[in-house]
């Protein structure tokens, strides 16, 4: 085991101020599904598929383990700050299964009376570059609208090129550099 440094930038982002082009529906063969309590095993399961072999994993261990991330949605869920409006699962809809296919979640918490902050917004591999990610944060955004913020917050990984991109399209924008602790394994 040896101690590195992860770098992540907190972006942060003004919601009057997203373009109006950044905005974006759920693709065709997909829904939004708003929280419900009993989601809470899908989106941890979805949570664990998208970040498992992700580098966020040796700064959030959990989010490697399927039971961790079971644990960390109902920690979430449970919290007071806690903002379903800014919560949602993504699915694939199909005509050969009752059940839609979790392919995506985005959770939200308040920060402070203005102030959202996104947790783990992630989508399955299989399910990337269909703009699920930005239909998700649009989802995300608008619901923090709902609750009263004017802000929005979140941390991405700087090796997350793809994920920070997305962001700046909202307007996000880095107002802090952090390094988070890690212990990594080397093979």
């Amino acid at each position: 085991m040896a101690v590195t440094y992860i770098k992540r930038f907190r972006m942060e982002v003004r919601l009057d101020r997203v373009p109006a082009e950044a905005w974006s529906e759920i693709p065709e063969g997909y829904q939004l599904r708003a929280w419900e309590p009993r989601l809470l095993t899908q989106h941890a399961d979805i949570k664990w598929e998208s970040f498992r072999d992700e580098i966020d994993v040796h700064v959030f261990p959990c989010l490697g383990d399927r039971d961790g991330c079971r644990r960390l949605m109902r920690e979430i869920s449970g919290r007071k700050d806690f903002v379903p409006e800014a919560t949602w699962l993504a699915c694939r809809r199909s005509d050969f299964s009752t059940s839609p296919q979790a392919c995506g979640t985005v959770q939200g918490l308040m920060t402070s009376g203005r102030e959202g902050a996104i947790q783990n917004l992630g989508v399955h591999p299989q399910f990337r570059d269909l703009r699920i990610g930005q239909a998700l944060l649009s989802a995300a955004l608008r619901g923090f609208q709902v609750a009263g913020c004017r802000y929005a917050h979140l941390e991405v990984t700087v090796q997350n090129t793809a994920a920070i991109r997305l962001y700046q399209r909202f307007g996000f924008h880095r107002v802090e550099t952090l390094f988070k602790v890690s212990e990594v394994q080397f093979a």
